[in-house]
């Protein structure tokens, strides 16, 4: 044994420090060459002085995030686990019951010189992190103000050096052969800091300073190096670094939310593959919500990470390390298990003959981080990991995936098909499926249902020729039903390789179809809109989300102005299927106002001024996996309350809407919430068309009687989720308060007099007074 002395520690807050005198260094034994790799330890880098850099003015109820007691965590979870040998806990000193294990071997932190971080980051901002040693409290807090996402403290750059050697110092024995692998359990964590910028509670961007270091010590034995960064937040940094290296492969596994998670913006998307000789390099699987689970990283590991890695063949593998992506974490928000990580460990380690280096990035819970930190370490050192509970993936998940490789497939031999079917048809000429089905469609229906396509006359809507179609008998005295609905739905064989798809084994499934049927047969005027997730913006290519999006509602809006508002008297049922529902959210928030006899007003959604009778009676939604919109107008209390009573939402059983933590957070603006049987939009169509046209049938008995149905009238045969407004739920929270009266069950009501509208009353209203004609569906007079 011998002896080696610590500087002074900080508690769990960095406020007092603790003096420890000596900590015992165990000499492991020389490896076996018969055994090279088996023989050698894990190496484990913890220093209890990088809990020096913590939040000025911190309380035990008000701790950052990035709390210091993130490192500490996870080192008396290894002491736990017996993983460890630390002279500060008794049970170790020969009364431990694991003394049989084989423990981690301690690898020294150091502070990482200028001439290392210089590699990675430019001398301005060495110098800036130094600077903060000489700053006071308040000009501290005053540039921390006015950064992205970090706090300030004298010992922020001396913790940040401890972390960035501590990361070369765990690469470095991993690469020379000192240990097979190592865990690096460090702070402040590293990938969001670019080379000249701090952010995301980074300073110095520990992976990219080891991986520089060892490229540069050791050029025989590390000059390619794979980095797998599977922290919830895309690790901008390590991009931003690598990304016109072409030894570095760098993958992500992130939420991306469209940009709208952190970092935010569009860097973490799957179009940034690289630049220069390093295109393919850079591999971003940026998933689409929160929510994700052990089954979509696992799937993106075998379908994307593995294939690639093994192609790419590196010299070392670092992980980025950040659990925040593990159950438990309220930023991340995602469902990843212990044993996942775990499995992605053993994954990684079959590359680089074994040599893997983890060092800690984020992860916000304690206790998801050192259940997940020592789960990885336990596979580092050889045990086998446990079994995932569930590898099904979500259909974000392989959609994210199918979306990633599309987009590198020509980088890389491994990844199929090598020719988009965008870029095909470029080549070769073609037409897309779904405009010859809306050919076929438009035929079969003018000749069974009398449907014809409906005119649209603004040149931004020309994207929409024939894909809205509509009964042509007038229907001013006709209930009216609006469907917008996703494309038919395939099932195919296809060749992975070559992407072709013989047309002898592809079914298409459009039981949108069966509702417009029923429709026509029950007497009801139809528009059937059908929605693509590919507009093409008039020069063969396709439009952005953004485009999409905004020509999606000025369609559904024109119809509305056009024809629906100008043809009916009442009685319209408005059905959303899958992502197209977003264009009846997109309705109901911006139309319309309604006048009251005290000269008042307000604009609720699809009004004219009379208000004398209901145009939409009722909402109809399938979910499958897409998220939930709601509805919401600002200073307009009355909106969710009505689209609750005048719905019906339908989710499948798996959406994440159900976890018992969501539930808790649903509001009336989300409407009606049906929980589903089924997980596919076409399935659930099938399943619930019975109840949709009761609702239907229902509501346009009462143009004859005077009645008005209600939802409570209904035998539904699914779970009906109740979001209804108390205490803790006041509608308030989610749109400003108006000054409106409400009931007793805090329900709004509207004004008395001409316009008015009960609780279970529409406010969406139309006057029976003329309106200019414009002529039958089938085109405008």
């Amino acid at each position: 044994m011998e002896d080696a002395t610590f500087e002074p520690n900080a508690d769990a807050t960095g406020a007092e420090p603790i003096e420890y005198s000596s900590v015992e260094v165990v000499i492991h034994r020389a490896p076996d060459p018969k055994l090279p790799y088996l023989s050698k330890n894990t190496g484990l880098v913890y220093d209890p002085r990088m809990r020096f850099h913590t939040e000025l003015g911190a309380t035990e109820d008000d701790i950052h995030p990035e709390d210091p007691r993130r490192i500490w965590e996870i080192y008396q979870e290894l002491i736990l686990e017996g993983l460890v040998d630390d002279p500060t806990t008794p049970m170790l000193n020969g009364n431990s019951n694991n003394h049989h294990l084989q423990r981690l071997q301690r690898i020294e932190s150091r502070l990482a010189e200028a001439s290392e971080v210089v590699l990675v980051h430019s001398q301005e901002h060495w110098d800036w992190v130094a600077g903060l040693s000489d700053l006071t409290d308040k000009e501290l807090r005053s540039n921390a103000k006015s950064m992205d996402s970090v706090y300030l403290h004298n010992m922020t750059y001396y913790c940040a050096r401890l972390s960035a050697g501590g990361a070369i110092e765990a690469a470095r024995a991993v690469v020379t052969g000192v240990v097979k692998n190592a865990i690096a359990v460090i702070r402040p964590p590293g990938h969001h800091a670019e080379h000249g910028t701090p952010g995301g509670f980074c300073f110095f961007n520990n992976v990219c300073v080891a991986t520089r270091v060892c490229q540069k010590d050791f050029p025989d034995l590390c000059r390619k190096v794979l980095i797998l960064d599977w922290d919830v937040h895309h690790g901008n940094g390590i991009q931003n670094i690598f990304e016109d290296d072409p030894n570095v492969l760098y993958i992500s596994l992130h939420v991306h939310k469209d940009g709208g998670f952190y970092p935010h913006g569009p860097a973490g998307d799957h179009h940034h593959v690289g630049t220069g000789d390093a295109q393919g390099k850079n591999i971003n699987i940026p998933w689409p919500r929160h929510h994700m689970t052990d089954g979509d990283y696992m799937y993106a590991f075998q379908q994307i990470v593995m294939p690639v890695a093994q192609e790419f063949n590196p010299d070392l593998v670092v992980i980025a390390a950040g659990f925040d992506a593990a159950e438990g974490d309220t930023l991340g928000i995602c469902h990843v298990s212990p044993q996942c990580f775990s499995q992605m460990t053993h994954m990684l380690m079959s590359l680089a003959n074994g040599r893997v280096v983890a060092a800690l990035e984020g992860g916000y819970n304690l206790r998801s981080i050192a259940r997940s930190a020592v789960a990885v370490t336990k596979t580092l050192m050889g045990e086998a990991p446990a079994r995932v509970a569930s590898l099904y993936p979500s259909m974000d998940g392989v959609a994210t995936v199918k979306l990633v490789i599309s987009k590198h497939a020509k980088y890389w031999q491994c990844l199929y098909p090598k020719e988009t079917p965008e870029e095909r048809s470029q080549r070769l000429g073609g037409k897309r499926l779904h405009d010859i089905l809306r050919e076929h469609q438009a035929k079969t229906w003018f000749r069974e249902y009398n449907m014809s396509p409906l005119i649209l006359r603004r040149e931004k809507l020309k994207c929409f020729e024939g894909q809205v179609l509509a009964t042509n008998e007038p229907v001013k005295d006709q209930p009216l039903v609006v469907i917008f609905h996703d494309p038919p739905e395939t099932s195919h064989i296809d060749d992975p390789r070559a992407s072709r798809i013989e047309t002898h084994n592809v079914i298409v499934t459009n039981y949108a179809e069966e509702y417009v049927k029923r429709a026509v047969r029950d007497g009801l005027a139809v528009i059937d809109v059908n929605v693509s997730p590919y507009l093409s913006s008039g020069d063969g290519s396709s439009t952005s989300k953004e485009e999409r999006t905004s020509k999606i509602h000025e369609l559904a809006s024109y119809l509305w102005e056009n024809y629906i508002e100008a043809e009916t008297s009442g009685n319209v049922f408005l059905i959303g299927v899958g992502a197209a529902s977003e264009a009846i959210i997109h309705l109901l928030n911006t139309h319309g106002e309604i006048n009251f006899d005290n000269g008042t007003s307000r604009k609720p959604c699809l009004t004219l001024p009379d208000g004398t009778n209901d145009i939409v009676d009722c909402v109809f939604m399938f979910l499958a996996q897409q998220t939930l919109q709601g509805v919401n107008r600002p200073a307009d209390d009355y909106l969710p309350a009505w689209y609750h009573q005048h719905s019906m939402i339908y989710v499948a059983e798996n959406h994440s809407v159900w976890l018992p933590e969501r539930l808790r957070r649903l509001r009336k603006k989300y409407g009606n919430l049906l929980k589903s049987p089924k997980t596919n939009t076409q399935d659930m169509l099938a399943e619930h068309e019975e109840e949709v046209f009761t609702r239907i049938l229902t509501g346009t008995a009462h143009t004859v009687d005077g009645s008005e149905p209600t939802l409570a009238n209904l035998e539904i045969s699914t779970t009906a989720i109740s979001t209804t407004i108390g205490p803790d739920d006041s509608m308030t929270g989610d749109h400003s308060s108006s000054g409106a009266a409400k009931d007793e069950l805090g329900t709004p009501v509207l004004p008395s007099g001409e316009g008015a509208v009960s609780p279970l009353r529409s406010p969406l209203k139309s006057p029976l007074s003329e309106q200019p004609l414009m002529g039958s569906f089938g085109g405008v007079q």
